[in-house]
């Protein structure tokens, strides 16, 4: 069964697993639940391989934010890429189906399927399938915790049983959106993601902050004080799950800074963030030298 399922992950990728930043179907022919057939209905990933000495074995699933209902590719996905190449992490930005076409659980069948995907494919991409990550920012920090906290609750296509594993090994979060909890959630994520009228179960089940185990990866968030978008207390709230859990967690709250920061190219202060989260990276393991691989 594990050669199966490796083998359907591998056929999604076909010839075009060699070819940098050309976006692979996540899924080898119509996406489970697809409600059409045009690009919006068909989620792809897209891989931004590092080179050079300086290349580790690591990847990085990224997760663009957009309330569940756009991507900021470039800003959250291609620069965030290209920054993570820098310091010699493999990354993959993964362009996930949105509200209000699309609900819960879909958001988190197709994140999911890109960590599987790019966990079976390690060896083809020269990944440590140990030292595989997520990234995400603001909703697409809803969706990369989701994957952290609902790991074993697998979804999506026939061959999604948990031979290849959906769990994160480390998580980023910028700016997340955590809870559903009406009292602190983002309103447009919280309507995109579970409709106009959801259950109290579901608005529970995809409050991440209520989901956190021991089981749930290391993590590092940064976010602002003052984010009149998402509620600091998102980030706040998480941080706490994971204390309680005992996962370690590093947490930078920045006193200013407008939501969607991005890597805050210009501003003094929050600019230092991904320096921050790359000397966290590098503490835990993930840019050692043990990692680093010839390409």
């Amino acid at each position: 069964m594990r050669t199966a399922v490796a083998a359907a992950l591998l056929a999604t990728l076909g010839s075009a697993a060699a070819a940098q930043h050309e976006p692979i179907p996540l899924w080898p022919h119509a996406a489970p639940g697809a409600v059409g057939d045009s690009s919006i209905d068909r989620p792809t990933i897209t891989p931004y391989l590092a080179s050079g000495t300086t290349a580790t074995r690591t990847g990085v699933v990224v997760f663009p934010g957009g309330g569940y209902e756009h991507l900021a590719i470039e800003k959250e996905g291609t620069k965030i890429a290209e920054w993570l190449n820098g310091m010699g992490v493999n990354a993959f930005v993964v362009t996930y189906r949105l509200g209000p076409r699309y609900h819960h659980p879909t958001m988190l069948a197709d994140g999911q399927r890109a960590v599987r995907l790019v966990r079976a494919n390690a060896a083809r991409w020269n990944l440590d399938p140990d030292a595989i990550g997520v990234m995400g920012f603001s909703a697409g920090g809803h969706l990369a915790s989701a994957l952290g906290t609902h790991a074993d609750t697998v979804l999506g296509a026939p061959d999604s049983v948990d031979l290849v594993s959906t769990r994160p090994d480390f998580m980023v979060l910028a700016y997340p959106v955590i809870t559903m909890d009406e009292r602190w959630a983002h309103a447009g994520s919280r309507r995109n993601l579970l409709g106009n009228d959801p259950s109290p179960a579901l608005v529970h089940a995809l409050s991440n902050e209520t989901q956190v185990t021991a089981r749930t990866p290391p993590t590092f968030l940064v976010a602002t004080s003052d984010d009149s978008t998402v509620p600091v207390q998102n980030s706040l709230m998480f941080y706490e799950a994971l204390l309680a859990a005992h996962v370690p967690a590093e947490l930078h709250l920045f006193q200013t800074g407008r939501h969607g920061f991005g890597l805050a190219a210009g501003d003094e202060s929050l600019s230092q963030w991904p320096r921050l989260c790359e000397e966290w990276m590098r503490r835990n393991g993930w840019l050692s030298s043990r990692a680093h691989v010839a390409r």
